[in-house]
Formats: C-alpha cells, structure tokens, sequence
C-alpha cells in the first residue's frame, strides 16, 4: 500500500511556488530560519523567508511511503533572506521479509534581487528504525538564483520547471532500486541548474537595486542521505 501525506489546493499551492515577495529597503536581517517556520513564502522582520519540507515514513501498516516538494519561491527585491529545505525518510519497524520503503525529496528554487544577506540550510535524513531490510532515501537540492538587477522567472521557464516538478513525482513514486533514484535525481538536479541559468542569461537586464556589483549567480545545494 501506498500512503501520501495531504495536499494544500491547487490554487494555493500554485500561488506558494510562483508568488514573488518584494521588500523595500529595510533595516535588520534575520541570521537564522525560525526553527519551527511553517512551509511556503514570507517576510518576517523585512527579510524574505523560504522554508521547504518533504517527509515520508514508512511502517508495516503502510510499507510504501513517498513524499516530494517541488517549490519556486521568488523573493525579489530583499535585503536579506533566509532560506531552508530539507527532506526527512523514515522507515520503521518492517521486517526482512516484508520490508519497508520510504523516499522524500525536495526540489526548492529560489531567486533574489539584491540580496545583501543570505542564511540558506539544506539538510537530508534517511532513518532506518527496527526496519533490516529497507530502502530509505532523502534527497534535499536547493536552487539559489541571485542577481544584482530585477528578474523574474518567465512564463515559459515556470512552465518548463513544472514539467520537472512531474519527473520528480514520478520519480520518487517508481519502484526502481534507490541508486536509480539518486542517479536520476541527480540527472534532473542538472537540468533544473541549467534551465536556470539559461532563463539568467536570456532575460533582459532590468534596474540594479544594489550597489554592490555582484554578478548574477545559478548555484545548486545538494545533501543526500
């Protein structure tokens, strides 16, 4: 049997990932991700927020759990952001002969305009629990996108990501050994740093909100476990 965690609606969750969050100059930037922040976009003390979570666990009522986040957050104009995203599997009290198999992954994309401050965290954890014999892997990749000019992602490159964001579910939904996973969550990690810096250099070069000179930068935070 299968078990997935509940969904927020569509609507909602569309406007979580392509919403964009835009901050003034403000003063103070938040050092650290609140450790208890709830999932999704925000400012808290004028500083942009970004927390993701996939989380799976597998047991003998229900030996086969997945859970995948594929998230856009555009933060525009921001002085500071905090970002974090993590993946959790579990597997628990399965036995040998009936084992147990439990994958989250987290995609989450980010993209700043500005930013003079960065806190990002991405963590991983695969717990096997009483469980010899199971298959359990998290996979966190984080997608940080700054530039010193205003950018938004098109529509054709959201497009693009949520074609992604499809592969990702089908992917952590297979049957396929959990080195195959990895591999192919590697692979598509890949494609997703490439499309964005593809969408960097196509677009046109809008205002600078910083003085500070920096280059546009595409960088991939990558923890398996």
């Amino acid at each position: 049997m299968s078990h997935r965690k509940p969904r927020t609606g569509t609507v909602s969750r569309t406007a979580m990932r392509l919403g964009m969050l835009t901050t003034v100059c403000l003063t103070g930037l938040a050092t650290v991700t609140p450790a208890g922040a709830a999932t999704g976009s925000r400012i808290t003390s004028g500083v942009g927020i970004a927390v993701d979570e996939a989380r799976s666990l597998a047991n003998p009522r229900h030996r086969v759990d997945h859970d995948e986040e594929f998230t856009i957050h555009q933060l525009g104009t921001v002085v500071g952001a905090g970002v974090r995203n993590r993946a959790i599997a579990r597997s628990v009290g399965c036995s040998i002969d009936a084992p147990c198999r439990s994958i989250a992954l987290s995609f989450q994309v980010v993209t700043t305009n500005g930013v003079a401050g960065l806190n990002a965290s991405n963590t991983s954890k695969a717990i096997n629990d009483h469980c010899e014999g199971c298959e359990t892997f998290a996979g966190a990749y984080q997608f940080i996108v700054s530039t010193p000019y205003r950018f938004t992602l098109s529509s054709s490159t959201r497009n693009k990501l949520a074609g992604y964001e499809g592969r990702l579910a089908a992917l952590e939904r297979s049957r396929e050994s959990i080195d195959v996973v990895k591999s192919h969550s590697d692979a598509l990690a890949a494609e997703v740093v490439s499309l964005l810096q593809q969408a960097v250099a196509a677009a046109p070069r809008g205002e600078t909100v910083n003085s500070l000179g920096l280059r546009p930068t595409v960088s991939l935070r990558r923890h398996i476990d």
